[in-house]
C-alpha cells in the first residue's frame, strides 16, 4: 500500500498496515515416514499469492498458491509442464474426510526468548489436533496432532502481509502442500494449514518451528500408527526480505503446458 500523503486520511494510514512483498528463505530437517536430511526452500508472498520453491538435488520444485483466483499450480525446473488444481472444489472434497469441528488449537506464550537471524524471537507452545479419515475413508478415523515450540519475531519485515495471506487462505479451507499427498493424509494437511493460521494470528513470523506430528487411532488402527511412529520437522528461517517482487513470479513460466488436475 502506498504511503498516504494527504493529512485528511493520515489516520487511515496509521490504522492500515503498509503492504510489502515478502521473501523468506528457510531450511527444514525432517525425520519419520521417509523424511531425512535437510530441505532448503524459498517462499515468496505478494498480496494473496504465494510461491514456494524447494530444492531437491539438482531440481527445483515450485508451487504457486493463488488464493484470490482459487488456483494452485505445481511444476519443476526439469519439465515444461505445470499441474493446476481448482482449490475451491478441492477444499470441498477434502472437507468430506476431515472433521473440522473436532479441531483443538492452542498457541500460548511460554515466556522464553532467543535470538534467531539477529532478531529477538518470543517462544510459544503450540498444540493442534483434529480427526480425519485415513486416505479419505470415514471407516479409518485417526487423530492428527501437531505439537512443539515455535519462535515468533513480532517486528519482522513483511509480517502484516504474511498474516494477511495465511488468514485469507485459511478462510477458504486451503492446504499448503501437494494436493496428491493431502488426499492420502487429509488430516495432516488441514492441521498444518491450521498451524499457519495460528502463527499468522500472532502478528509476527515464525522464525523457528519444531513440530512433532503424531497419528493415533483406536482398534486395529492403533497398532498401525504405533509402528509408523511420530514425524518430526524442524524449520529455521535463514533470511527475510521485504523487497518488491515481479508479478510473473506468481504464474507458471511462459511456454509451460498447463494441465488441470482433480
Amino acid at each position: 500500500m502506498k504511503h498516504v500523503m494527504l493529512a485528511a486520511i493520515a489516520a487511515l494510514a496509521v490504522a492500515v498496515p503498509a503492504r510489502a512483498d515478502l521473501k523468506v528463505t528457510e531450511n527444514t530437517t525432517g525425520k519419520g515416514l521417509g523424511l531425512t536430511g535437510n530441505i532448503s526452500s524459498t517462499t515468496y508472498i505478494k498480496g494473496l499469492k504465494m510461491r514456494v520453491d524447494t530444492m531437491r538435488g539438482d531440481k527445483v520444485e515450485s508451487m504457486i498458491f493463488d488464493v484470490a483466483n482459487q488456483k494452485l499450480y505445481s511444476f519443476d525446473s526439469k519439465k515444461k509442464e505445470a499441474d493446476v488444481w481448482d482449490m475451491a472444489a478441492f477444499a470441498a472434497e477434502l472437507g468430506k474426510s476431515v472433521d473440522t469441528s473436532s479441531t483443538k488449537a492452542s498457541l500460548k506464550p511460554n515466556g522464553q526468548t532467543k535470538q534467531i537471524g539477529g532478531r529477538a524471537a518470543d517462544g510459544y507452545d503450540m498444540e493442534i489436533s483434529m480427526a480425519a479419515g485415513l486416505g479419505g475413508s470415514k471407516d479409518m478415523i485417526m487423530t492428527v496432532t501437531l505439537q512443539g515450540p515455535v519462535w515468533i519475531v513480532k517486528n519482522a519485515p513483511g509480517a502484516a502481509d504474511y498474516g494477511r495471506f495465511f488468514k485469507a487462505a485459511a478462510e477458504k479451507g486451503w492446504i499448503f502442500g501437494d494436493p496428491r499427498a493431502a488426499k492420502a493424509q487429509p488430516g495432516q494437511a488441514r492441521a498444518t494449514a491450521e498451524m499457519y493460521k495460528q502463527l499468522a494470528d500472532t502478528g509476527g513470523i515464525a522464525y523457528e518451528t519444531d513440530m512433532q506430528i503424531k497419528l493415533s487411532g483406536s482398534g486395529p488402527m492403533a497398532g498401525l500408527f504405533a509402528k509408523m511412529g511420530n514425524v518430526s520437522m524442524l524449520t529455521v528461517v535463514d533470511s527475510v526480505d521485504a523487497a518488491a517482487l515481479p508479478d510473473d513470479l506468481f504464474a507458471p513460466p511462459a511456454g509451460y503446458k498447463v494441465s488441470p488436475k482433480k
